[in-house]
């Protein structure tokens, strides 16, 4: 089962805001002049940041100048996207193409921080411009500098759309931005990613309070990351969910993501399931020739003679498999619907082989505990799986 996922762009419109001189020019001047030799891959990109630029500060402006100046809004293909393409097939279509839309931007961006050490993330919400909510989602970034959490939208911060047409303008109000502030027009489906102590809810971002709020329970959001950081992706998955749920489903974008989230989270547990499946099938299979060679073993009446550990072992060891095989199947914490059926008849006919792996295993036993004299008379024909034969 493939994941589902939400569809990120964002149609521009013109926006005149006055720019200051930048504080960049000299590492701008320095990322134009990057060798066409190091942009084939966000790894060489990285390496040449590094090498020209030492402090976290820099490197992040350089890799935010590269990715707003040197990929151009994908206005043709903007609601076109591939829902097949992993990040690494983003970002390598991006960087040939030079063409893309917020989802390219915020994954080529991010992963050039991270080959640089910077800890950094992709962050997926829905805007808002004049006052008015966006209709699309929207994908943008989070950088950590200096151990100071900032925002950066590499897509509204390298031009804007007019009548169709991509304009290609820096724009320094979305490089460094502090979350208290862009929190006017940047809201993320998770509010784990507003970088707030006190973060604001859906309906608050609609109606435009966004002034801090004390009265509200404290969030640590450090604390929160750092617990996120190091859960399995399923509980990432999990959680995420329920933040989103808990902050209100306000609009179909946000609903989209929820649902996307736990169709995430039910594809990664039915991936799992599986692979678990077929392990305990495969030692399933394993078990079984073990127990068939020693039901053709005791068929031959213990032929050629073999010590008492040996054959105790030969019977054991089948047995000790099923029996993880059993345990195993029935710790499954998910199983879906489509596969139901085909686990409880693999419960089903595990129990039966482990029960006759056990029926075996009391004769051996039995039979070791006699003379030898009793145990010649101790033989009668079995089948696979102890079934008696006609």
């Amino acid at each position: 089962m493939k994941n589902i996922f939400i569809v990120f762009f964002f149609l521009f419109t013109l926006i005149n805001f006055g720019q200051a001189t930048t504080a960049y020019s000299l590492i701008d001047a320095k990322m134009k002049a990057i060798p066409a030799s190091s942009t084939t891959s966000t790894t060489a990109i990285a390496n040449y940041i590094s090498d020209n630029f030492k402090t976290e500060k820099d490197k992040v402006r350089a890799s935010f100048y590269y990715t707003a100046s040197n990929i151009s809004y994908d206005v043709a293909n903007m609601f076109d996207v591939n829902f097949n393409e992993t990040t690494q097939e983003k970002i390598a279509t991006t960087l040939k193409s030079k063409k893309g839309v917020c989802i390219h931007y915020a994954e080529t961006f991010n992963d050039i921080n991270i080959k640089m050490g910077i800890q950094s993330f992709v962050i997926e919400g829905y805007t808002k411009k004049d006052g008015k909510v966006g209709d699309l989602a929207h994908a943008w970034n989070a950088a950590k500098i200096d151990d100071k959490w900032y925002i950066f939208d590499p897509t509204w911060g390298s031009g804007y759309v007019d009548k169709g047409r991509f304009f290609k303008k820096i724009n320094n109000i979305y490089f460094k931005a502090d979350p208290e502030k862009l929190i006017i027009s940047h809201i993320p489906f998770d509010y784990l990613w507003q970088f707030l102590n006190y973060p604001i809810t859906n309906s608050e971002f609609y109606q435009g309070k966004i002034q801090v709020n004390k009265s509200k329970k404290y969030f640590d959001f450090e604390k929160e990351i750092s617990i996120y950081n190091n859960l399995k992706e399923e509980d990432q998955l999990f959680e995420s969910a329920e933040r989103i749920k808990k902050n209100g489903i306000k609009n179909g974008m946000i609903a989209d993501r929820y649902q996307g989230k736990k169709m995430q989270l039910a594809n990664l547990q039915n991936n799992k399931s599986i692979e678990k499946l077929n392990t305990i099938v495969s030692e399933m299979n394993e078990a079984v020739v073990l127990l068939n060679d020693f039901i053709y073993y005791r068929n031959n009446k213990f032929k050629p003679t073999l010590s008492d550990e040996e054959i105790s072992k030969m019977i054991e060891n089948p047995k000790d498999k099923l029996k993880k095989c059993v345990d195993d199947i029935y710790k499954l914490e998910f199983v879906s619907d489509q596969n139901a059926n085909q686990v409880e008849a693999m419960k089903k006919n595990l129990n039966s082989t482990f029960a006759q792996a056990e029926v075996h295993s009391v004769f051996v036993k039995n039979y070791l505990s006699k003379s030898k004299s009793v145990r010649k008379t101790m033989f009668s024909k079995v089948s696979w799986f102890g079934i008696p034969l006609n």
